[in-house]
């Protein structure tokens, strides 16, 4: 039956090759959509490590100062924002939550080479944003005046440089010189759970935290101040808080934002042009739904002589049912299968990236089903006109 059927798909094989050049494309296009769906939605049902709830973000634009009086004057604010009853704590860090950018770096360990995030924070940032400590401790007094700089890491991190082993205490090795210009050994004090520093929708990533210091060499000024403020304070607050700021620091610029508008645009970022994409994908398929009936449709009409002296010669309906979805199922699969020899080298050439092999093979399977189903769906009417072809209407035909 199935040589019977490839015969025939041959003996008009410019129709079906536009058939499957077709779907080739759209098995294309749809795949690329359903990995990015596939892959955010995984990501976005994972924890983000941090509260962003009543937690807001104030970015610090700051003068020329000395930085001996930048310093005083950062103090100054934080001292200031800890006063007001509405804060419930002050933090700071380098770089802020549901932001796309960021520092990375990347050093040698073990032979190979370590990707990481790396950001500066104060000592109350882990309570200011509801980091989970796994193991070990935070930043603390306990680490002023150490000879070894304090980092803390995330559970990702820590099983990359040591696998299942406890890596509170220990060294991790080259970052002294990545990250000071120096042999400077840099200590584990810390493991955190997971903390996804863009967003809902970002790959959980390696990150290393150093500790901010204001009264050392090792001074670093925050970019951006959080505060965690008591449930139930609304957006009139700003005015207030923003007030106060410049009572310290006149001439510097801030900008207040609640960390959830932060998260809904972060969203944005990525849901927008999904969106479009999925349309474009959508448009797409309704396109190829509509060309493809169309041409079976006009395949069918076509071959009425052919369907007809197949009746005569005993054929049920059934058969002729069959027969055409047959057809549209091995034209299909032609094109699938080209399509297939594409995709397949993307894990095979190690092209998808923070992409998993789950979250490909899964886009893969539903890529296909929606094309085999498509076409079943533009093949069920014209497989059904087929059946009303009578075999008298082949005496029509010389």
């Amino acid at each position: 039956m199935i040589k019977h059927l490839v015969k025939l798909i041959w003996n008009r094989k410019r129709a079906n090759f536009l058939i499957a050049l077709e779907i080739f494309f759209s098995f294309l296009v749809l795949f690329i959509v359903i990995v990015l769906a596939v892959y955010f939605s995984d990501n976005y049902r994972r924890p983000l490590g941090f509260n962003y709830e009543n937690v807001w973000n104030i970015g610090i634009a700051r003068n020329e100062l000395p930085h001996d009086n930048q310093v005083e004057t950062v103090r100054q604010l934080i001292l200031a924002l800890q006063k007001l009853d509405e804060i419930v704590m002050v933090g700071g860090t380098d770089h802020r939550a549901f932001n796309w950018g960021g520092s990375h770096g990347e050093v040698n360990i073990n032979g190979s080479g370590f990707f990481f995030r790396r950001n500066y924070v104060t000592d109350e940032f882990a309570t200011v944003m509801g980091v989970k400590m796994i193991r070990g401790r935070w930043f603390s007094k306990e680490d002023d005046g150490s000879n070894t700089r304090p980092v803390v890491i995330n559970r990702l991190a820590a099983e990359a440089i040591f696998g299942n082993q406890d890596p509170v205490g220990r060294d991790i090795p080259g970052f002294g010189n990545w990250e000071f210009g120096n042999s400077e050994s840099v200590r584990i004090v810390g493991v955190i759970d997971d903390f996804r520093h863009e967003g809902d929708f970002a790959q959980p990533e390696n990150i290393i935290f150093f500790r901010m210091e204001f009264d050392s060499a090792r001074r670093r000024l925050p970019q951006y101040l959080l505060i965690k403020l008591r449930p139930g304070i609304t957006r009139q607050f700003e005015e207030k808080l923003v007030s106060r700021l410049h009572e310290i620091a006149r001439d510097w610029t801030f900008q207040v934002q609640p960390l959830y508008e932060l998260r809904e645009t972060s969203m944005q970022v990525v849901l927008v042009p999904l969106g479009i994409a999925g349309l474009v994908a959508a448009f797409l398929m309704i396109m190829v739904a509509l060309g493809l009936t169309g041409v079976l449709w006009q395949n069918v009409t076509q071959r009425t002589k052919e369907l007809g002296l197949r009746r005569a010669k005993g054929a049920t309906r059934q058969r002729i049912y069959r027969q055409i979805l047959g057809e549209l199922f091995i034209v299909t699969s032609f094109g699938l299968l080209a399509g297939l020899l594409l995709v397949v080298q993307v894990p095979l050439l190690d092209l998808i990236g923070v992409i998993s092999l789950k979250v490909y093979l899964v886009s893969l399977i539903g890529a296909m089903m929606i094309i085999y189903l498509l076409s079943l769906l533009c093949g069920l009417y014209p497989s059904w006109l087929a059946t009303k072809v009578h075999p008298a209407d082949a005496l029509h035909y010389d």
